[in-house]
């Protein structure tokens, strides 16, 4: 948005000295013009143009890496949001580099292999791709989503999260939140169960029977699957979200999971005393 200013400017008066004449030998002194001492007085001075407001720095840009050969296929990217911390982007940038390194190493190894055995070999795959969850005054929250295929049937697709502490200018995860395990199990363990058997339902078309001893029909410990932070009102955390992988819950062809739970005051009674002001209990 552009902001401009109006510059007032009061014009000087100026009065005409009126021509007097002259008799005889001698001049007669006129005096000073009317008015000439009014202008004087009257000229205001130039205002100011108001200033424009200072504009907001650039957010840095994220950044994304990607290349592909006959021998692997690699792609990495980060939000901005996560770029414009220095150390958070330190953190990234050496998971990037060792990311790429381990699936070169892998993929060269791989390819000799196959060949040395005779077998077709499929070009290696790594991707992880970090997105924001929300970003709050004190918290910002990322997930990844990170798919690799290292040979076989298929690749696998598994998620990751990350919180970064502006205060502390760490970054944590999720569940170092909580006062244990067992304590943030316990806290979330029956809604998402339900709420799991409700995803279960509607991918399977039909509902879920506890109990029926039939593969993927029993609840599975949330804490054992990715945890992120959520927030609806952006000014604290007040959503949790469990993030499945495929085979964890039901089979491959079902794919990842995902149950969102609102945040509780059962949940928060589960955090660790210093962190309960970052959370908001949804009523």
């Amino acid at each position: 948005m552009r902001y401009g200013g109006f510059v007032a400017v009061l014009a000087p008066v100026f009065a005409s000295a009126l021509a007097l004449g002259i008799s005889g030998c001698g001049s007669k002194d006129p005096g000073p013009a009317p008015g000439a001492s009014v202008a004087a007085e009257t000229q205001a001075p130039p205002v100011a143009a108001p200033a424009s407001p200072a504009a907001p720095p650039p957010v840095p840009a994220g950044r994304a890496e990607k290349e592909e050969n006959e021998v692997y296929s690699f792609a990495y990217s980060y939000p901005g949001a996560a770029a414009a911390i220095p150390a958070l982007r330190d953190i990234l940038d050496r998971q990037l580099e060792a990311d790429r390194s381990d699936l070169v190493s892998s993929a060269r190894s791989g390819k000799a292999e196959a060949e040395k055995d005779g077998f077709p070999y499929h070009a290696y795959e790594r991707q992880t791709d970090w997105k924001v969850v929300t970003d709050l005054p004190d918290w910002l929250s990322l997930s990844s989503q990170h798919y690799e295929f290292s040979g076989g049937a298929h690749g696998m697709t598994v998620s990751d999260s990350l919180l970064w502490d502006r205060r502390a200018q760490v970054a944590r995860k999720p569940a170092e939140l909580f006062a244990s395990q067992d304590a943030l199990r316990a806290a979330i363990q029956a809604p998402f169960c339900a709420g799991l058997d409700k995803e279960r339902a509607r991918k399977r078309g039909g509902p879920v029977e506890q109990g029926s001893g039939q593969m993927f029909s029993e609840c599975i410990d949330p804490t054992a699957s990715t945890l992120i932070l959520g927030s609806t009102g952006h000014a604290a955390f007040d959503r949790i979200g469990i993030l499945v992988a495929p085979y964890e819950a039901g089979p491959y062809a079902e794919g990842s999971y995902e149950v969102t739970l609102p945040v509780t005051d059962k949940i928060v009674a589960a955090l660790k005393p210093q962190y309960r002001a970052a959370f908001s209990v949804r009523r």
